[in-house]
């Protein structure tokens, strides 16, 4: 794919980097490194946040890769947290999340403080619809560090669930997919209606197709939206393409690709 020309400073606020992925890999969409950062160069893409795929086990080991990959690489790196409660809710996983504790697999308070006060790391990643919500005690120690966590949206885990378990808290929140995975008009229209209604809460752009929900979203909120490509499922450079040929006004642009990410995570600030 040619490299993309364009005239926007651009970071990414979400992809997946697999530490030990190559370029002939057959788990899904999943590419080396140097690949990674090779399709960002191609679409002018100057940083990006990375975090580690969903594993079964502790991920531990798995962000500890990303962050020692993200050394001397134009990577900001993330930690993934797991949990023992379930995410949904019903009124079985209400009393589930209620009598749920923590097992050897799940991330622990004292886990959150060495990635919250280090660093190697600048924010946290949850997908609670696959790894579970963690417990009170690890929200109160990613209260207390208040660095920004992104989360997987969508059918699974809806932007109701977030508003309940996560936007209490006083953490910032990126509603990963405008909320809506996959491709769930109403739920991404809930989500950008939540952002009137909570100062913390953002949404980033990866794996959005509907130009005018993305449209609505950067002319009605144009402070709270952020750039994701949703790379490697997504070429950066079709994710970046998606946005460069919105009907908004560069001022708008230049805020997602750029000043609102920078402002919510400033590893990717300009130096």
């Amino acid at each position: 794919m040619l490299e993309l020309e364009h005239d926007f400073r651009v970071v990414d606020v979400h992809c997946r980097l697999e530490a030990d992925a190559t370029d002939t890999s057959t788990r899904g969409r999943a590419i080396s490194p140097e690949r990674l950062e090779l399709e960002l160069s191609q679409a002018g893409i100057i940083r990006a946040v990375v975090f580690p795929p969903a594993e079964p086990d502790n991920y531990l080991r798995a962000n500890n890769a990303v962050a020692r990959l993200a050394v001397d690489r134009p990577f900001t790196a993330f930690a993934r947290l797991n949990g023992p409660r379930d995410p949904t809710g019903t009124p079985v996983a209400k009393l589930r999340r209620l009598a749920a504790s923590r097992s050897a697999e799940h991330v622990s308070p004292e886990d959150v403080e060495q990635y919250g006060y280090g660093d190697r790391f600048h924010g946290f990643k949850l997908d609670p619809a696959r790894d579970g919500l963690p417990t009170d005690a690890v929200l109160d120690v990613m209260e207390a560090v208040d660095l920004p966590v992104l989360v997987h949206v969508g059918e699974r885990f809806p932007p109701a669930a977030v508003e309940t378990t996560l936007l209490r808290r006083s953490f910032p929140v990126i509603m990963a997919h405008f909320g809506g995975y996959p491709l769930n008009r109403d739920l991404m229209s809930a989500a950008l209606s939540m952002l009137g209604e909570h100062d913390a809460c953002y949404v980033d752009t990866s794996v959005v197709r509907f130009r005018h929900l993305l449209e609505r979203a950067m002319l009605e909120h144009p402070d709270r939206v952020l750039f994701g490509s949703g790379a490697p499922d997504v070429h950066p450079t079709v994710g970046l393409m998606e946005v460069l040929t919105l009907d908004v006004p560069e001022d708008a642009m230049r805020k997602a690709f750029s000043n609102n990410p920078s402002r919510l995570i400033p590893a990717l600030a300009p130096a």
